[in-house]
C-alpha cells in the first residue's frame, strides 16, 4: 500500500517548458514509454487538436504516476496569459505546485501573476528552473533573481551541507532559534516549513533532456505530506467540459470521505456559479438545492480514462450525471464557493452570419460560459446582440474555433472595448422599501470599500429579531443573482463589502419578490 497520495500542479510563463517537464515527470516515473514533444505535436497531455497545432496549453488536464511510495496526480495548466482563468480553477484543488521558471529568460511577468495567485490559494512551491542546458545560463544569477523577485527564502536543493541547513533555518524565526541552541533541521522540519510556505525548494535542470526530474521527484517525495481529510463526503469543483459524445463532465478532487456511483449529491442552482456572482460563501434555505446522481467516475490521465465504483479523498476525477454544478462549487461538507481573481479586461461583440438564430446562439453560447465562467456571456436585449469577455487575441481565435467546430456556426468579433469597473470609496448606506398594495419589504444596506481584487462581498450583521433568518438569507441571494450598474459611467460595480444591516418584513403581505 502507498504512503502518499498528492494532486500537483505545473505551472509556467508560456515557452517555459511546462509541458515538456510533464512529459519528462510522466517518462521518468515509467508512466509513458516514450517522450513526446510539443513541437513534433505528440505530447501526451496536448490532446486537443488546437493545443497541437499552435503549440500551447490551452485547457488543464490530469495524469497518473506513481514514484517510488507516492501516488501524484499531475494537472498541467495553461501558461499563456490569455488562459489563466483555466490554470487558476485548478490552483483550489492542488496540494502542491511546481512553478517552471526559464532559465534562458528569467523571471517574466506573468511569473509575478503566478507567484501572488499561489500565495492567495496558499498552494506551497517547488520550483524548476529549466532550459539550463542553454549558453549563458548562471545558477548563481538565476537564484539571486528568483531571491530579490519571488521571495528570499527560495532555497537551492542542492548540496545537503551546513550551509543548505543554515539557509533553511534563516527562513523561520522559530526553526532558526532552535537551530542556534543546537537543535538540527531535520526533514520533517524542512517539510513542515515547505507546507507552510515558508521554504520554497528550486531544482534545476532541463526538462527536454530530462536533467534534473529524478532529483525534483525525490524532493516531492523526501519534503511533502498528504492532507488530513476529512470522514464526511465533500469535493470541489474547478472545471466543467464535455467528452467527444458531448457528456457533461464535473471534474472535482475529493475532500472528504468517499465518493460512490449511483450516490446521490446535493449541488446547487448553477446561477450561483462564480461568473454571475460574487464573494457570498454561504449556502441557505433559500437557495435551489437539487439532489443529483452520480452515473460514472473516471479517472483521466491524458486521452484516456478508466472507470472507478468509488473514490476516496484526495482522488481528482470527471463525473457524469450532475448538470447543475458549476466552477468553484464546494461539495458536501465543502460549504463555501471559490471566487476567482483574474478578470477578462475587453468586452467584444459577436456577429453572427445571416440567417442564425440568436436567441438560439445565445443559448449555445451558454454551454460555452459553464466550462469557462469568466467569459461572461451576456444578451443585450436593448440592442439585440450577444457580447462576450475575453482576455485576448489568442483567446478570441480558440472561441472562434470551438464554436464552429461544436455548433457549425462561423462567427466573428468586432473591435473590442476595455471592461471598466466602478467602486467607491467611503462607506455609506442604502435604504430600499417596496409598499405596493398588499405588499410589503424593507431593507438596509451597508456599502463600504473593499480590497482591491476581491470582488463583491455579501455578508449579514441583522438580527434575526428584526428580520427572520429565511429573509435574511433570500436578500443575499438576491443581491447575487445580478449584475448591480455603478453611477458614474455605467460600468459593473466590483471591490466592496455589501452588508444586510436591517430590514423588515410583514406577517400577512410580504412575498420573496418583494425582497428582489
Amino acid at each position: 500500500m502507498r504512503s502518499k497520495k498528492l494532486v500537483v500542479g505545473i505551472l509556467a510563463h508560456v515557452d517555459a517548458g511546462k509541458t515538456t517537464l510533464a512529459e519528462s515527470i510522466l517518462y521518468t516515473s515509467g508512466s509513458i514509454r516514450r517522450l513526446g514533444r510539443v513541437d513534433h505535436r505528440d505530447a501526451f497531455l496536448d490532446t486537443d487538436r488546437q493545443e497541437r497545432e499552435r503549440g500551447i496549453t490551452i485547457f488543464s488536464k490530469q495524469a497518473q504516476f506513481s514514484w517510488q511510495d507516492m501516488d501524484i496526480t499531475l494537472l498541467d495548466t495553461p501558461g499563456h496569459v490569455d488562459f489563466s482563468a483555466e490554470m487558476e480553477r485548478t490552483l483550489q484543488v492542488l496540494d502542491y505546485a511546481v512553478l517552471v521558471i526559464s532559465g534562458a529568460d528569467g523571471i517574466q511577468g506573468h511569473v509575478l501573476t503566478l507567484w501572488r495567485l499561489l500565495e492567495r490559494y496558499h498552494v506551497p512551491v517547488f520550483l524548476f528552473i529549466n532550459k539550463m542546458d542553454q549558453p549563458d545560463t548562471d545558477v548563481a544569477s538565476l537564484l539571486a533573481q528568483i531571491k530579490d523577485r519571488l521571495d528570499k527564502r527560495c532555497v537551492p536543493f542542492g548540496e545537503r551541507d551546513t550551509a543548505f541547513y543554515e539557509e533553511i533555518a534563516v527562513c523561520d524565526e522559530e526553526t532558526l532559534e532552535s537551530y542556534l541552541n543546537g537543535v538540527p533541521v531535520n526533514d520533517e522540519t524542512i517539510t513542515n516549513l515547505v507546507a507552510q510556505r515558508k521554504v520554497f525548494p528550486c531544482f534545476f535542470g532541463s526538462a527536454l533532456k530530462v536533467e534534473g526530474v529524478t532529483e525534483l521527484l525525490d524532493g516531492i517525495r523526501d519534503y511533502t505530506k498528504m492532507p488530513v481529510y476529512g470522514e464526511k463526503f465533500a469535493a470541489r469543483v474547478y472545471k466543467i467540459a464535455r467528452d467527444a459524445q458531448g457528456n457533461r463532465l464535473t471534474h472535482v478532487k475529493i475532500t472528504g470521505g468517499t465518493l460512490k456511483v449511483k450516490q446521490m449529491i446535493r449541488t446547487h442552482d448553477g446561477n450561483r456559479g462564480y461568473g454571475r456572482n460574487r464573494g457570498y460563501d454561504g449556502i441557505g434555505e433559500a437557495d435551489a438545492v437539487t439532489e443529483e446522481k452520480i452515473d460514472q467516475i473516471r479517472i483521466y490521465s491524458g486521452e484516456k480514462y478508466t472507470m472507478e465504483q468509488e473514490v476516496t479523498a484526495g482522488c481528482v476525477c470527471a463525473l457524469t450525471g450532475p448538470v447543475t454544478t458549476f466552477c468553484g462549487e464546494g461539495l458536501g461538507e465543502e460549504k463555501e464557493n471559490t471566487i476567482p481573481l483574474l478578470e477578462p479586461v475587453m468586452t467584444y461583440r459577436i456577429v453572427l452570419p445571416d440567417g442564425c438564430d440568436v436567441h438560439q446562439m445565445y443559448n449555445k453560447l451558454c454551454q460555452l460560459e459553464e466550462e469557462e465562467p469568466q467569459l461572461h456571456i451576456v444578451w443585450r436585449e436593448q440592442v439585440g446582440e450577444i457580447q462576450i469577455q475575453l482576455m485576448g487575441e489568442v483567446q478570441i481565435e480558440i472561441l472562434r474555433n470551438m464554436i464552429a467546430d461544436r455548433f457549425g456556426v462561423e462567427v466573428t468579433f468586432d473591435e473590442g472595448s476595455i471592461v471598466y469597473k466602478e467602486t467607491i470609496v467611503s462607506a455609506v448606506e442604502g435604504v430600499g422599501h417596496y409598499e405596493p398594495l398588499r405588499h410589503y419589504a424593507e431593507v438596509h444596506l451597508l456599502l463600504e470599500p473593499g480590497e482591491p481584487g476581491s470582488g463583491l462581498q455579501f455578508h449579514s450583521r441583522c438580527s434575526e429579531d428584526v428580520l427572520d433568518r429565511n429573509w435574511q438569507r433570500l436578500v443575499l441571494t438576491h443581491l447575487e443573482e445580478r449584475e448591480h450598474i455603478g453611477v458614474l459611467t455605467g460600468s459593473p460595480i466590483t471591490d466592496m463589502q455589501i452588508t444586510l444591516v436591517a430590514g423588515r418584513a410583514h406577517l400577512k403581505h410580504t412575498e420573496g419578490g418583494d425582497f428582489r
